[in-house]
């Protein structure tokens, strides 16, 4: 289960993976600024990257994943004077919601989320550094600024040229800065806001400076991968490689990973535009695992087109999967469950093949998901044909499988029975639905046919779908 392949975006090309340790990888993903609640693009770049975690460990690699929180910023402050509450109340609210929103989708936590409070001095000494070795300056207004035309090698990451990128952008003119792009390490204090004391006066850092502090202080100046929303590439990425290889002289990140956009109904998502949609207003309409499903069935670096028809559409996809694993232990009379000698032969099976090359080639989820189908595609062909024996097999193989993507794991009859989303005060309960069915039954006993459609009928209208089989009726919901 090696050669894994992952497409390196400074190189703009897929390399055969080798950690820096053997058998250890360390990875830091650009995490949140907890301001607000995380809407679904912050939800593709979590689902994204625990799955990144969770193959590199079913490959055997042993992975210390950092996930920061930007917790003082510009936009965390003007929210709390806007809330009237203190920023340590704002972010301590939205830290708790990011984190169950996380779970919700399935995501393992990180091993370390560090705050960017919590390493104002190694900022300082950073930046310290920077200024000794003329990468950084202090301007006359007090703020501390990057030298940019001091890195050589500017612009690598998103390749751009600083001069060409100087003759075609307006740039807002500031006597305090040496160049145009010259960008903040520390900012002077302002009256009412947060600042910690420096060498430099009273302030606060800029943004950029804290993911290099926090990523070299948790993994060492050099590390496997560095992660993040493909946003990110141009400025924050590109500042970071900047400032951390003019501070510590060593290769920053060996590997570097973008996710891609999420559009709304074909436009970028934007609160201007009227399509922003939270995490939560999502889980409101929809499974958490549909969500998750539906992020994973594309490729992490493909452009994706959110919409109430495509989380619809993947809805209806993973019940199929499930609907397939319900059935095969309905013949068998029994749960799946798993263990280490099953697991074993899934991943030697054909299909466990497909499903190996189709992840170590840059994690192609939609390739490996593929897979998936066509397991279930054979359990309902083995079904038709009475061949339980092999419709369970290919449901141990199907639930093994899909453990690294961290889907179909739950009780099959469970997903499909679930309530959908929160405002559920108009469906109907599990009971009255059993009610109904045993219902149904008894009119088709009494030849009461009329009835028992009128029955199936008004489920239907409800959004249940029944089955019958030999065994009996099974429902699920829509």
């Amino acid at each position: 289960m090696d050669n894994l392949t992952i497409y390196d975006s400074l190189t703009a090309k897929k390399r055969v993976f080798k950690p820096l340790n053997a058998g250890q990888v360390g990875m830091y993903v650009c995490g949140m600024t907890v301001y607000d609640y995380c809407h679904i693009g912050h939800a593709r770049v979590m689902v994204a990257f625990d799955m990144v975690v969770r193959w590199l460990k079913t490959l055997g690699f042993s992975v210390n994943y950092i996930r920061n929180i930007t917790d003082i910023d510009d936009k965390i402050i003007a929210r709390a004077i806007e809330n009237n509450e203190s920023i340590n109340e704002l972010t301590e609210r939205f830290i708790t919601a990011m984190n169950e929103d996380a779970t919700a989708l399935g995501c393992e936590p990180p091993n370390q989320a560090p705050r960017a409070t919590d390493f104002i001095d190694e900022m300082q000494a950073m930046i310290g550094k920077l200024v000794a070795n003329n990468h950084a300056y202090k301007a006359d207004n007090g703020d501390v600024y990057y030298a940019i035309d001091s890195f050589k090698d500017y612009g690598k990451l998103s390749k751009r040229n600083l001069e060409d990128m100087q003759a075609g952008a307006r740039v807002e003119v500031d006597d305090n800065k040496r160049h145009p792009f010259d960008f903040v390490l520390w900012k002077a204090a302002k009256i009412g806001e947060p600042q910690w004391s420096s060498p430099w006066g009273q302030g606060r850092p800029g943004w950029h400076i804290e993911c290099s502090a926090m990523s070299t202080h948790c993994l060492g100046n050099s590390f496997d991968i560095h992660g993040g929303g493909h946003d990110l590439q141009f400025p924050h990425h590109e500042n970071e490689i900047a400032q951390s290889e003019a501070a510590t002289g060593c290769e920053y990140a060996h590997n570097w990973i973008h996710v891609g956009f999420i559009n709304v109904d074909g436009e970028k998502m934007s609160k201007s535009l009227g399509n922003f949609f939270t995490i939560r207003d999502v889980m409101a309409q929809f499974h958490p695992e549909t969500i998750r499903f539906f992020l994973l069935s594309s490729h992490y670096r493909s452009q994706v087109n959110f919409s109430d028809s495509a989380l619809t559409e993947a809805h209806n996809s993973l019940s199929r999967l499930y609907h397939a694993l319900k059935i095969a232990e309905q013949q068998n009379s029994q749960a799946i469950y798993l263990d280490d000698e099953l697991i074993s032969k899934a991943w030697q099976s054909q299909a466990g093949q497909e499903f190996i090359s189709a992840m170590n080639d840059d994690f192609n989820t939609s390739a490996a998901i593929s897979v998936l189908f066509g397991l279930a595609r054979d359990i309902n062909k083995a079904i038709k044909e009475n061949d339980v024996s092999s419709a369970w097999q290919q449901a141990v193989m199907l639930k093994a499988l899909a453990q690294p993507l961290n889907i179909l794991q739950q009780p099959a009859q469970q997903f499909l029975q679930a309530i959908i989303g929160q405002d559920n005060s108009d469906c109907l309960s599990d009971s009255a639905i059993e009610a109904l069915i045993s219902d149904r039954a008894t009119a088709k006993v009494d030849k009461n046919f009329a009835r028992a459609d009128e029955i199936r009928q008004q489920l239907k209208d409800a959004g249940i779908e029944l089955e019958d089989s030999r065994s009996g009726t099974t429902w699920r919901r829509g």
